[in-house]
């Protein structure tokens, strides 16, 4: 049986729109297949994306609440993730910030000799920034000149550079001005340059930033590819008794954003691609191993999950006369020693909810400890100067008083995710952190972020889960179902197959087998544009061949 025939719905459904999604829909889509794209969260456009942090309704997801935006944060006993939920995936909420790993990540994990990694990649991470417009930031604003002048300071200003960026901001465009497609050669969409408002995270209103709606879904949808909004998967089976799912599969779905018409659906398809991002396809796969409709899923699923060993810390400076919310999100980052990156990143003016989450810097190992070193930190503010420890920690204002510290370690380290009940919750299960702790605690962060702090005339932050409950957050979850040389060792191989499968593909984060240590989005598109060029083209008969 050949791709294209009419028994099945589609040849290929993609689950997820993200960085991994996005790529497979486009170069599928461009091989021939018939593509449906199926993503849970909803399709934003420019004009109603939200203004500011404040429209909560607008800006989280959590639909059994009510709350259908495109942003969402889970608490994990190991960490705080943030991730995206929309049609683009994470890239309508992430920074934009689009670097290469150093290339020892390639030497690390499960993934070593697998391929000539370091030959190979180089032209898929090309192919990627080509499609993501990656330019270098021309927009410093406050925050990155303060980043510097603090890394003069400490004597690494020389590490100091301007992030990479997929943000139109040409030389010579006038900013909010509307630009014919310069990306795709007239394929694309328009676009206007950037006005270096920091709304980067709270989603581009202006159609700067190069979110994937613009450029890989644009065009796969404009090829064919359909694309299922608002519609989550909730099941994935072999069809006809072929439990390798030779014979293709059926996948069926509800609507996302239902309470009670959950408007279910089953679709068909020769191959399936699981995009979900990390956390996403997790849970997917255990449920749907749980429920024995793909049971052979290696039991390595969980395993390896990073975090880019991350530490949120920052500054905020009351009653400045700069706007450190002007630039972009993420424009500038600088190294403190080898292994320890930090990038200078805000949020737009207006958008204060994520204040809740800051605190007063504190230093001190995790643990009761640290927590009454907080109290006394707080209290000693409250009492020695309470009006202006009170202006620091109301919430008004303070996106443009603020610079948080996104710092990063490319450091080894791992937890576990498992499929458990939750000891708070026993009535079903859920996706359980397991593992060693990942370090809330970098002295060399801490110190730096003093410094920054004295310099701008401001006070130190630190995140409040990571004192009280010493929990980390970061916005860069990778791994969980990596690459390998077998099912004893990860959930997929080389090229991003299944074990255990047929046409059946990872294509996100979750297969990500080493600590990159910088944002992790261009590696995931690297390695789906990869993935996706071992597939035959649609005329290609010997389909079961090419996927083996």
């Amino acid at each position: 049986m050949t791709p294209g025939n009419q028994q099945f719905d589609f040849d290929f459904i993609v689950i997820g729109s993200g960085f991994g999604g996005s790529v497979a829909a486009h170069r599928l889509t461009e091989k021939g297949y018939r593509v449906a794209v199926i993503e849970m969260g909803r399709r934003w456009t420019a004009q109603t994306l939200p203004r500011t942090s404040w429209s909560i309704h607008r800006w989280f997801w959590r639909p059994s609440l009510g709350l259908r935006g495109f942003f969402n944060m889970r608490l994990f006993r190991h960490a705080t993730i943030f991730h995206g939920c929309a049609v683009g995936g994470g890239s309508i909420t992430y920074a934009a910030t689009l670097l290469a790993p150093p290339e020892k990540v390639w030497d690390l994990g499960s993934w070593n000799n697998l391929s000539d990694w370091k030959a190979e990649m180089p032209q898929h991470y090309a192919t990627a920034a080509r499609m993501l417009g990656v330019t270098e930031n021309t927009i410093l604003g406050p925050a990155d000149h303060l980043l510097k002048r603090t890394a003069e300071a400490t004597g690494c200003g020389h590490t100091f550079y301007a992030t990479k960026v997929g943000i139109f901001q040409t030389p010579g465009t006038e900013p909010g001005r509307t630009y014919s497609d310069p990306f795709f050669g007239g394929e694309g969409p328009e676009r206007s340059a950037c006005v270096a408002c920091g709304g980067c995270i709270m989603g581009c209103r202006f159609g700067a930033k190069n979110t994937l709606d613009l450029s890989y879904l644009y065009l796969a949808e404009k090829h064919g590819a359909r694309i299922l909004p608002e519609t989550r998967v909730v099941d994935v089976m072999p069809l006809h008794g072929a439990s390798d799912g030779s014979a293709g599969y059926e996948v069926h779905t509800i609507k996302s954003t239902a309470w009670i018409r959950h408007q279910p659906h089953r679709f068909t398809c020769r191959a399936v691609v699981f995009s979900a991002s990390s956390l996403g396809t997790m849970e997917l796969l255990f449920r749907l191993r749980e429920k024995k409709s793909l049971p052979a899923i290696s039991l390595q699923l969980g395993k390896h999950v990073r975090t880019n060993s991350e530490s949120l810390i920052g500054a905020r400076m009351t009653g400045s006369r700069e706007d450190f919310s002007q630039g972009i999100a993420i424009g500038s980052g600088i190294y403190i020693d080898e292994n320890t990156h930090i990038e200078a990143v805000r949020y737009p003016r207006g958008s204060d909810a994520m204040s809740f989450l800051t605190t007063l810097l504190t230093d001190g190992r995790p643990g009761p400890w640290r927590i009454a070193l907080w109290l006394k930190n707080v209290g000693s503010a409250l009492l020695r100067h309470p009006i202006r420890t009170l202006r620091w920690a109301q919430p008004l204002g303070w996106a443009r008083e603020s610079v948080v510290l996104l710092c990063m370690q490319a450091l080894d380290g791992h937890i576990e995710m498992r499929w458990q009940r939750p000891w708070f919750w026993p009535f079903h299960k859920a996706l359980v952190s397991r593992g060693e702790k990942v370090p809330t605690y970098i002295p060399l962060a801490n110190e730096f972020a003093k410094k920054f702090a004295q310099i701008a005339g401001g006070r130190a932050m630190s995140m409040l889960p990571e004192i009280i409950f010493d929990i980390p957050g970061t916005a860069h979850c990778i791994g969980g179902c990596v690459i390998a040389d077998c099912s004893e060792h990860g959930v997929v191989d080389s090229r991003h197959r299944v074990f255990g499968y047929k046409n059946m593909y990872i294509c996100d984060g979750s297969v990500v087998a080493a600590n990159l240590g910088v944002n992790p989005s261009l590696t995931i598109t690297a390695l789906a544009e990869r993935a996706m060029s071992f597939v035959p083209p649609a005329s290609w008969t010997a389909w079961n061949d090419a996927a083996a």
